[in-house]
């Protein structure tokens, strides 16, 4: 019989699937939690050596505490390699979505809806599977998962490091060099200059910029817009289209 650990902050939802899953008499859940501290918690005592004290996860994305359901499981995954866990969540936002992309997780896995999966019958199955190696992820998630990569492989910021996305968001509210220096703690606001110079090769503002206003200007544009913006020589602003051609930006 294969023995789990449930891990849900909602208390009612967690007792009933509790009683579900081993109604099913394929499965006993051994440990349940709340959070994914107290479920890293539970992996790291010294019991938690011996693979009969559980062989799988099932994991709510949102939970108690401060890491999400998919920090939780790269923690474990870090101290257990590819330790099953199941993922089984109603929620939809985009960070969820972003952090499981760079999870790195790739096998011993299923990520599903609760709404897809209402009965303790149907998650059985996801955990035997993720116990034997394979992969599931539902549709609709991987769709959303996607449109997430989309979305940030379009984003400006996603080819600026760090540092230089910090500089570039206090640059949009208009601060000025020095202001962004003694912000981050630099003693010289040369160090924000060199930083501007790098945020405007980024964006390709070097070449169609050669005064420094202008370009802080259009960097200013271009965090707000949240997309990349191309000035033409007759200062036309344009931007990429489905197809990836730059087109006339009309708003």
């Amino acid at each position: 019989m294969l023995e789990i650990l449930l891990v849900e902050d909602n208390q009612r939802l967690r007792e009933a699937l509790k009683l579900g899953l081993n109604k099913t008499g394929r499965l006993r859940v051994v440990h349940d939690c709340d959070s994914g501290e107290a479920a890293l918690g539970l992996c790291l005592k010294p019991q938690a050596a011996d693979s009969r004290h559980f062989q799988a996860i099932l994991m709510d994305v949102q939970l108690a505490g401060k890491m999400n359901g998919i920090e939780a499981a790269i923690a474990i995954r870090r101290e257990f390699p590819r330790q099953p866990v199941v993922f089984y969540s109603i929620q939809d936002d985009d960070a969820y979505y972003r952090a499981f992309r760079s999870s790195g997780i790739l096998s011993h896995y299923a990520y599903v809806r609760k709404s897809n999966y209402l009965l303790p019958e149907m998650i059985v199955p996801l955990l035997e599977d993720a116990v034997a190696g394979r992969s599931f992820i539902d549709p609709e998630i991987e769709a959303r998962v996607q449109e997430v990569r989309q979305k940030d492989a379009e984003s400006p910021m996603s080819l600026l490091e760090p540092n230089e996305q910090e500089v570039a968001r206090m640059l949009a509210q208009g601060m000025t060099n020095e202001q962004i220096a003694a912000h981050m703690g630099f003693r010289d606001k040369r160090t924000i200059s060199r930083t501007n110079g790098q945020i405007y090769a980024a964006w390709g503002l070097g070449e169609s910029a050669t005064d420094d206003k202008i370009a802080r200007t259009r960097a200013a544009m271009i965090v707000r817009a949240g997309r990349l913006i191309s000035w033409d020589a007759n200062g036309v602003q344009r931007v990429r289209d489905e197809r990836g051609d730059w087109v006339e930006w009309t708003r």
